[in-house]
């Protein structure tokens, strides 16, 4: 979601940490210590949006707002917005945009045999109001060319995408250094909403071939995202739980951004590859589309030199696809091997920078660092 201040949100999280830690230890007594809590067993007054995990329910505010470029206070009133418990108040808009879904869901069901063709994007177009009425300027003018849409189609004059991994590899120091690349230890500075876009401290922990943690050390306390290789979570006190596990293509994104810095890895991780070009702030990239059988696809974007520059990823949720965008830049020499200094992830949830300044290749982590974190403690200071 967009906050207007995420700071007044971390302290109301305090207030509702207690019974939310409660649930998740009432399913583990019944039983169900696998099963993420549903959104309806953490949120109150939850009337359609049933029968998905939190981090999906979270996915689906932020397709809202990207549809209608509004933010939470516009839909829950930023007088009722003051603990998480608040949020459930009802409001003409959130009424509106039950009504929406519902008309949105028996349009898919009717017309497109339950597919999510249609979602809340398709009309709004990033505008509370769907226009009615043609634009002949739209019309007239050239289109906006968004590198992250683009379809795969068969082309001849692409290069195989074998060909695209191996410029790649060479690109950050050839694979015999590639190779011995098995982890890397990282410190720098973090700055998202959830940091009111302040510059905070951050360490990142990654092994080959799929592990990474980051713990960035907000004002609030550690925020700390973690994948072991085959579970994540966030624990952290600005978000609904204070553990939250991630599911469904919340898990395999954040698989995805682990195995990035293991070319090899990343190469085998899709059973199919598909080639195109496409224009990055007037840069030609080479398009690298990898699928697999009922998963959403991935792009890979690289520019002349043959480096990564940004990773598109998609989550597929109750409301429609919606999109990731992680950028590399400020690719440096470590030991032999060029890694990016600078990563900026953009999602329908806000956008954050990771600005690193060390990184110590092939140093020993302790397996712990992998390890399922405890629960966000409440707000420092509350």
């Amino acid at each position: 979601m967009k906050f207007g201040s995420r700071q007044r949100f971390v302290s109301a999280t305090a207030s509702v940490t207690v019974c939310l830690f409660a649930v998740a230890i009432a399913n583990g007594q019944a039983g169900q210590a696998q099963r993420p809590p549903m959104a309806e067993e953490v949120f109150k007054n939850v009337q359609i949006l049933k029968g998905i995990p939190v981090d999906e329910f979270m996915d689906t505010m932020g397709m809202f707002a990207a549809a209608t470029s509004l933010n939470c206070t516009s839909c829950h009133a930023s007088d009722n917005t003051t603990t998480w418990d608040k949020f459930a108040v009802d409001t003409p808009l959130k009424q509106t945009a039950r009504r929406m879904m519902n008309m949105v869901n028996a349009i898919n069901k009717t017309q497109f045999k339950g597919v999510r063709s249609v979602t809340c994007y398709t009309c709004h177009h990033g505008d509370q109001r769907p226009k009615i009425v043609p634009s002949l300027i739209v019309q007239y003018s050239a289109p906006l060319e968004d590198p992250n849409e683009i379809e795969i189609l068969p082309n001849a004059k692409a290069p195989p995408a074998d060909e695209v991994f191996a410029k790649y590899i060479q690109a950050l120091g050839g694979a015999a250094r590639v190779g011995n690349l098995t982890s890397f230890v990282a410190k720098g500075t973090y700055s998202g909403y959830e940091t009111d876009l302040a510059r905070v401290p951050v360490e990142v922990y990654v092994k080959a071939p799929a592990q990474r943690t980051m713990v960035v050390h907000a004002l609030f306390g550690d925020s700390v995202r973690v994948f072991d290789g085959q579970a994540g979570w966030v624990a952290s006190a600005d978000k609904p739980m204070p553990l939250m596990p991630l599911t469904g293509g919340n898990l395999e994104g954040a698989k995805l951004e682990a195995m990035v810095f293991f070319p090899s890895q990343l190469k085998q991780a899709f059973s199919q590859w598909r080639v195109t070009s496409a224009s990055i702030d007037d840069r030609e990239v080479q398009v690298l589309q990898g699928t697999n059988p009922r998963q959403p696809p991935v792009n890979l974007y690289f520019d002349q030199s043959g480096l990564l520059v940004r990773l598109v990823r998609f989550v597929d949720t109750a409301v429609g696809r919606v999109p990731t965008q992680v950028d590399y830049a400020d690719y440096r020499d470590v030991g032999g091997t060029k890694l990016p200094f600078k990563w900026t992830a953009t999602w329908t949830d806000g956008q954050s920078t990771a600005e690193l300044t060390e990184i110590q290749t092939n140093a020993p982590i302790d397996s712990a660092k992998f390890a399922r974190p405890a629960p966000a403690p409440p707000p420092k200071g509350d």
